[in-house]
């Protein structure tokens, strides 16, 4: 973009004077909790800034990282389209992927964490509009982490969907506090509309 090439020689002294404040690409979207295609879209459109080096490959200073996570809802750290910011906490590499390409081409910002313990650390970093769990994990398991996130947090602060492949346990969802229940496997649809229901409401 016409606004990162202006960037790039600044940059590049910029990275040679302190390359311990400079993360590269992949460290960037482990420290934002986002997928690598999305933080290259970020940067793409000018909603984060990116340095690049002689060889193209694109640098992220760390206070501009955090300037971005801090950001105000709807602003440089939202969702490019404002739609909301979406945490998924599954042990199943796959099904986040599932998750979070659908959700990132809805327009939604999707953070994914491995574990409960990872989701409840996420939590402390920036609180997402809506959290995605699912109730088998192991060690600590999804109805272990909604009742950690409603005593940290409040019983209403975020919005939280459970999913699992028991469906019997959907009316266990609403009773612990969760705001909908997913029954796996889910489509596309399912989600978006669950998604959309959950922060319309």
């Amino acid at each position: 973009m016409p606004g990162n090439r202006q960037r790039e020689s600044a940059g590049e002294r910029q990275l040679a004077a302190d390359g311990r404040e400079w993360l590269t690409l992949g460290q960037a979207a482990a420290f934002l909790g986002a997928a690598q295609s999305t933080v290259r879209k970020w940067a793409d459109k000018d909603l984060l800034p990116a340095f690049y080096t002689p060889g193209g490959h694109r640098r992220f200073r760390r206070a501009d990282l955090e300037a971005f996570l801090a950001g105000p809802r709807g602003g440089a750290g939202a969702a490019p389209s404002g739609r909301g910011r979406v945490l998924v906490v599954d042990d199943d590499p796959r099904l986040r992927e599932y998750v979070r390409v659908n959700l990132e081409a809805a327009g939604y910002a999707v953070r994914e964490a491995a574990s409960a313990a990872a989701g409840l650390a996420a939590l402390e970093r920036e609180l997402p509009d809506l959290i995605l769990l699912d109730v088998m994990m192991p060690r600590v398991d999804g109805w272990e982490m909604l009742r950690r996130v409603r005593e940290r947090h409040g019983v209403d602060a975020i919005p939280v969907i459970m999913y699992s492949g028991k469906l019997d346990e959907s009316a266990d969802a609403t009773e612990r506090g969760a705001q909908a229940f997913l029954g796996k496997p889910f489509d596309p649809e399912q989600l978006l509309e669950a998604t959309k229901q959950v922060l319309r409401s």
